[in-house]
């Protein structure tokens, strides 16, 4: 079997944690020491993100979405087939590496996504992005770390408690809405969307999809009182 090679590591900003970027043939993943962060063969719970999120886009004339972490672009790429030509999709990522990695060798797995007119990137903080615009968003998609128990950065877990959330939800444009991801079920997360102004629905999607793979939640959270 042909061994991984290490191809990069970048520090987090205002974490710990190192990433590490490897390669092994086509195959590429992102590491945060032993722990497998992203797989180019394990995307299909970001294609479900973004797919469930852009289509109730249809009837919007230029729609604006903001999405947090680019990791590998398969939830960027997903967007931007589903979206239509009017729409703009800026993307927020804080590792300036991930970017760069994007842009070079991991490119190719997802379509070079950054390539696409209708993407705006900003090397910053989501939460940062949120702040600064009032119903700017017709969809926010939060792909930051393994969800709402941060991993890389401790600081992420502001983007998860009520006061991120309700950061989130005044970024939002009417009828527009918040969708996280995360690698498993958050006990009590939906009841927190909840006391943060949101309507909740959750989904249960595979790793691989077709029923391959492990189970991921995305919460779909709009804003209103709980039906």
């Amino acid at each position: 079997m042909i061994p991984w090679q290490m191809l990069d590591e970048a520090k987090v900003p205002g974490g710990t944690e190192t990433l590490r970027f490897y390669r092994r043939g086509d195959e590429f993943s992102i590491r945060v020491g032993r722990q497998e962060l992203m797989n180019s063969r394990v995307y299909g719970s970001e294609d479900a993100l973004a797919e469930l999120a852009c289509q109730g886009l249809a009837a919007v004339r230029a729609p604006v979405v903001l999405i947090g972490g680019l990791g590998m672009g398969y939830t960027l790429a997903a967007a931007l087939r589903t979206l239509g030509p009017g729409a703009t999709v800026v993307q927020s990522e804080l590792v300036p590496a991930v970017v760069r990695w994007n842009r070079g060798p991991l490119g190719e797995v997802a379509g070079n996504p950054l390539r696409d007119g209708r993407v705006k990137v900003l090397e910053r903080d989501v939460g940062e992005v949120m702040r600064e615009h009032s119903a700017r968003y017709d969809a926010i998609l939060l792909d930051v770390d393994n969800g709402p128990e941060g991993l890389t950065r401790k600081a992420n877990d502001r983007l998860y408690v009520p006061e991120g959330l309700r950061v989130a939800r005044g970024a939002l444009r009417p009828g527009g809405a918040l969708w996280v991801w995360s690698a498993g079920q958050r006990q009590g997360f939906s009841s927190r969307l909840g006391r943060a102004g949101f309507r909740v629905r959750e989904h249960t999607i595979r790793a691989r999809g077709r029923r391959k793979g492990a189970r991921h939640i995305l919460w779909e959270a709009r804003p209103g009182k709980p039906d």
